[in-house]
């Protein structure tokens, strides 16, 4: 097995905003409740973060800022993933220089590369990383699949140890399995395929759900690791409708919702997204109180 740069549960966080710009305060306070709760992994400047609508130079300072707030705590993935390879390589550069542990790269959206084209954009991007390498593959959000062969020509790189698969398929994700054995780590992409994918010999999961309750999320991760299948699952039945009320608007509309009730910062997003809808808001915050979250 390559080096793993985790195992169990990954918060992919939001990043706390105002119309003024980024809400330091409330990411720092934001990243002490993460580790205060046992998360294993931090992943910075993801689809749940915003990327695609920060400025590269501010996701610059979000990454640095994680990093030495996190200290070496848990590791630090850093979102580098854009359309365009040379874009890709300037953000990757730029996380590897301020000591992101990790990069995670998505498949390049709208282009809608072929699969040659995916193998020579992230053998690039691998190429030039000073860090292990996560590969994204969402294609509901990109519209391009990164079928089980590609990924297995991508696992013999020494630099590429993993891949957050967030098809929702199941059948795709064993054949990565199959195909990959211990040259790439697998993690979910999907909340409420946690345990399932877990079962079948995953990783662990980059998460959404945790940045409302991570302590319980590790828990259901933790015992998967132990081997308590049945501990996991009944853990993952009693999250799916938190899970359900997170993703009832796209990701990150909901959970920044979540956190803005939780007190790290403003419900605010950048356009084109917009505050969720207050008839999804008010089923999201009673799923949350279920769940002892105070807000």
């Amino acid at each position: 097995m390559k080096n793993r740069i985790f195992a169990g549960m990954a918060s992919a966080i939001v990043t706390p905003m105002t119309a003024d710009g980024i809400d330091y305060d409330a990411l720092g306070r934001f990243l002490e409740f993460q580790i205060e709760n046992g998360i294993n992994a931090i992943v910075v400047m993801g689809t749940t973060g915003e990327n695609a609508t920060i400025e590269p130079a501010d996701q610059a300072k979000v990454i640095e800022y994680t990093v030495k707030k996190v200290n070496h705590r848990v590791p630090v993935i850093a979102g580098t993933g854009t359309n365009n390879t040379e874009h890709v390589l300037a953000n990757t550069r730029s996380a590897c220089a301020v000591g992101a542990d990790a990069i995670l790269v998505v498949t390049p959206y709208y282009n809608k590369a072929t699969q040659n084209g995916l193998i020579r954009h992230f053998t690039t991007v691998a190429d030039a990383s000073t860090v292990p390498m996560i590969i994204y593959n969402v294609p509901g959000r990109t519209g391009c699949n990164l079928l089980p062969k590609t990924v297995a020509k991508l696992a013999e790189h020494p630099n590429i140890v993993g891949i957050k698969e967030a098809t929702g398929n199941m059948a795709q994700m064993v054949e990565i399995m199959h195909l990959c054995g211990d040259k790439l780590d697998v993690y979910s992409g999907e909340d409420a395929l946690t345990v399932p994918m877990m079962a079948m010999g995953a990783a662990g999961t980059i998460s959404v759900l945790s940045n409302v309750v991570p302590r319980q999320a590790v828990a259901m991760t933790d015992a998967c690791i132990a081997g308590d299948y049945a501990a996991a699952a009944k853990m993952q039945c009693q999250l799916l409708p938190l899970i359900n009320a997170l993703f009832s608007e796209v990701n990150p509309i909901p959970v920044k919702a979540a956190t803005a009730a939780m007190g790290f910062g403003d419900d605010y997003l950048r356009l084109p997204l917009t505050p969720m809808e207050p008839q999804n808001r008010a089923v999201l915050l009673d799923e949350m109180r279920k769940l002892g979250v105070n807000v």
